[in-house]
């Protein structure tokens, strides 16, 4: 299943940590490469206003603050396992002057939320860092949470299209120094063993930064 995805660089305490540095720089790499997935990212959730959202590794706030614009009228939950991340998004968040909201500094494997709570479930640039064993466990705490036919959306680095989109993985594979140590994800698989349906994936491509956009929906077993 894991379709050749490389081995996970760092472990759960190391992630905290590498997060806890790169805060302060994390927006100049979320808005050169991963802007354009982002954005597609909420299109393709099609956010109604007042509904219920949880966004997952919301990192400094880039698409949170998007997600609160657009549903006004809606509750929007966030957690993040780096302090220093969610530092900087409560800072991003409070210029935004709305207040439907909470933060949350938790492990994903673990949502402080009860079953069904939510209509949709966002995570950007999450399953790319972590090892191929927790996707399962993190996928089905993300169905828990969600409501039947509920939708979930997800953003992650993924294998290349073109030849310029390899080069990622190359340097990753030479294990040279890396911001955020992201290598490529086919969640499709894993998404379809987690119980969801009716999928619509789409690839995005930004300075040759591989991205792939995926939608799934909860069924009604």
């Amino acid at each position: 299943m894991n379709h050749e995805i490389l081995e996970a660089r760092y472990n759960h305490k190391e992630i905290v940590q590498k997060y806890n540095r790169i805060a302060s720089i994390y927006d100049l790499f979320g808005i050169l490469m991963e802007s354009k997935a982002r954005q597609r990212a909420l299109e393709i959730a099609a956010i109604q206003d007042g509904e219920k959202v949880l966004e997952v590794a919301l990192g400094t706030g880039l698409n949170f603050v998007e997600i609160l614009k657009r549903n006004c009228h809606g509750w929007v939950e966030g957690v993040d396992v780096s302090a220093k991340m969610l530092e900087k998004a409560r800072r991003r968040i409070a210029r935004v002057g709305q207040k439907n909201y909470t933060l949350h500094l938790c492990d994903c494997r673990h949502l402080p939320f009860e079953n069904e709570s939510f209509d949709i479930v966002m995570s950007e640039y999450l399953l790319d860092i972590l090892p191929v064993e927790d996707f399962i466990p993190i996928l089905v705490e993300f169905e828990r949470v969600l409501k039947k036919g509920g939708r979930i959306v997800m953003v992650h680095m993924t294998k290349g299209e073109k030849k310029w989109n390899h080069i990622y993985e190359t340097i990753y594979k030479l294990k040279l120094p890396l911001l955020a140590g992201c290598r490529g994800v086919l969640a499709k698989p894993f998404l379809e063993a987690t119980g969801f349906k009716e999928f619509h994936r789409e690839f995005v491509s930004q300075i040759g930064f591989p991205s792939e956009v995926i939608r799934g929906v909860k069924g009604f077993r």
